[in-house]
């Protein structure tokens, strides 16, 4: 199975120059915990409530001032609608991270999470392994 065939297709995504308290209530009103940075359709970064709260609130600054491009995570891995998902599932679970940007020709098409494979029979396995690895620095 690729990953085009699991990805959430429909991301909602910001513009690198909004402002942080934009990006907070646009995640709570979609309950996101993360927001792909874009500008003219390319990725430029994903903003995450982690960000917020440590580049942002952390450091007294003003979530209405400050800019989203200001606190985003920039180097972001990327997966390609072709990847096969168990791949994809060890590079989330190798990396400690619960969801990937999909990426078609620079563009940002689609995210994938360890969720969208835990609920299909064919992936959940891989979900399985890659949640342990991403929880294993919990322990």
């Amino acid at each position: 199975m690729e990953v085009k065939d699991i990805m959430t297709r429909a991301v909602v995504s910001i513009h690198p120059t909004e402002s942080v308290e934009v990006a907070a209530r646009t995640m709570t009103h979609y309950n996101i915990g993360v927001l792909p940075v874009c500008a003219n359709g390319r990725l430029c970064g994903v903003l995450t409530d982690r960000d917020i709260v440590t580049r942002c609130l952390a450091t007294n600054s003003q979530p209405g001032k400050t800019q989203v491009r200001q606190v985003m995570t920039e180097q972001v891995t990327t997966v390609k609608p072709d990847m096969d998902t168990a791949v994809a599932a060890h590079l989330m679970g190798r990396l400690q991270i619960r969801r990937l940007p999909v990426v078609d020709d620079g563009k940002l098409c689609g995210m994938v999470s360890l969720g969208d494979m835990a609920i299909r029979e064919e992936t959940a396995l891989d979900a399985g392994d890659a949640l342990a690895d991403v929880s294993s620095n919990l322990r």
